[in-house]
């Protein structure tokens, strides 16, 4: 059958249930077309992780450590280190195994701007 990604949703508030995020890195977020400002593109690492996923019997796992890239459709200005939440969250799986998320947000709120300690 064909089209039927145009049917999956991605639940963002459960994905994002018991995350915690630190940006590792922010540029320009542009159309990948035109080459167009559209806002700021802000990579972070997930610090923590206490989703409940279903998992197999007798494994365990989490996405602790796993980048993740916010697209922000406005300009922010997010320091290196800092803790973040994004806030009006579209989120897109893709990918041959779909296992690839496309996040955009309308903004990016800043937690914590303090260095985060290695074992927060």
């Amino acid at each position: 059958m064909k089209y039927l990604s145009q049917f999956l949703v991605f639940d963002w508030e459960r994905f994002n249930q018991g995350k915690q995020y630190v940006a590792t890195g922010v540029s320009e977020y542009t159309d990948y077309d035109t080459g167009n400002h559209l806002g700021t593109k802000v990579d972070a690492v997930i610090i923590s992780d206490k989703t409940p996923y279903k998992q197999k019997d007798g494994s365990t796992g989490n996405n602790r450590f796993e980048k993740i890239c916010f697209k922000c459709s406005k300009d922010v200005n997010v320091p290196l280190d800092a803790r973040i939440d994004p806030k009006g969250v579209v989120a897109t799986v893709y990918g041959d195994y779909r296992n690839l998320l496309s996040i955009k947000c309308e903004d990016i709120v800043i937690l914590d701007s303090s260095k985060v300690k290695a074992n927060a």
